[in-house]
């Protein structure tokens, strides 16, 4: 029995990783300028081992691929598997199914910050102005939904939620504003915060969400014993000697840091914390040390998809991909609700 089980997991997760390859060579492979699969892939082995394969193919499809494609795709995997794992964390140490970084004020929190660096503080730490104030504003979120629960004794799952409703609402009012007392001439730029996009990606600045992403998932997979005894209550946890709030709190602030860089380079990008968690828990139960690595598995390959849809709907403008998340996410809401009620 137990190997059967092994074996189906294996099965899952072999399957999961070939999906993610098939994923992003169609990722790379459709738009404006469709490039076949083939060439994606002898583009990629040529800069991994100059010379491995003979070129066939234009410098401006090379171009293309590797300058502008490869590192969407890339980007759109790591913000998606981030997004996912914050959901899923604060989904375990909330009890409450509805809980998801978008929700919580988090990514407004993060839009606050970025917003407030493009318009206002200037880039006085250079390109990591932007994360770091991204950051920042994230966890100013994350203080506030903290405080304002704690001052209204909105103690429950679903009152969390509420007052995370409540407080992104503030907080985008609060952004409206900077844009409003911002250079119009540059106001523009913006609204990649605020409907989200992986356009900007350059390879020089993937290494900022891939460090948070790898740190920040290892120190979550490492407390997965604890996630586990959070789901299923706090007197539970603390018999375990689980220190419950300093915990909470914990996880709040490395989902506030994940967030906030993602935001930083994605811009607002809604409910995949929120659906692909649960997508998890169907596939694989509801063991975090299995929850967590198939949330980020299928988060990556969830907004993937996602961005091939907002590139390829109305070619050849690209759709603001939290348009398309919006849509999704918000049709899983609903049922969700639905089946909480049923």
């Amino acid at each position: 029995m137990r190997r059967s089980i092994f074996g189906r997991r294996s099965a899952l997760a072999a399957g999961g990783l070939v999906v993610l390859l098939i994923s992003l060579s169609i990722a790379v492979s459709v738009g404006a300028v469709p490039v076949h699969a083939g060439t994606v892939w002898s583009v990629l082995a040529n800069k991994i081992w100059p010379g491995l394969i003979e070129q066939s193919w234009s410098q401006g499809r090379e171009a293309i691929v590797w300058d502008i494609r490869f590192p969407r795709a890339l980007l759109a995997m790591m913000v998606g598997a981030g997004l996912a794992l914050v959901g899923a964390a604060l989904q375990a140490v909330t009890r409450n199914p509805l809980a998801d970084p978008h929700l919580l004020g988090i990514s407004s929190g993060g839009a606050f910050g970025a917003i407030f660096a493009l318009l206002h503080s200037g880039l006085f730490l250079g390109l990591l102005t932007v994360p770091l104030l991204a950051f920042a504003g994230a966890l100013m979120a994350t203080a506030i939904v903290l405080g304002v629960s704690r001052l209204a004794d909105a103690t429950s799952a679903d009152r969390l939620v509420l007052a995370g409703v409540a407080v992104s609402f503030i907080i985008m009012a609060g952004a409206n504003g900077l844009i409003f007392l911002g250079d119009p001439r540059a106001s523009h730029t913006v609204v990649f915060w605020m409907l989200g996009g992986l356009g900007l990606a350059q390879w020089d600045q993937l290494v900022y969400p891939l460090v948070i992403l790898l740190a920040s998932g290892a120190w979550l997979m490492s407390r997965t014993t604890q996630l586990n005894a959070m789901t299923i209550g706090d007197e539970t946890a603390a018999t375990l000697g689980i220190p419950v709030a300093r915990f909470r709190l914990a996880v709040f602030v490395v989902g506030a840091l994940i967030t906030g860089v993602m935001v930083a380079f994605s811009g607002i990008i809604g409910f995949v914390g929120l659906m692909v968690p649960h997508i998890a828990r169907m596939l694989v139960g509801g063991d975090y040390t299995r929850v967590l690595p198939a949330s980020a598995l299928i988060g990556a390959i969830f907004l993937l998809w996602a961005d091939i849809a907002a590139r390829t709907v109305m070619a050849p403008e690209d759709i603001p991909i939290g348009i398309v998340t919006g849509l999704i996410g918000g049709i899983f809401f609903v049922w969700l609700l639905g089946r909480r009620a049923s």
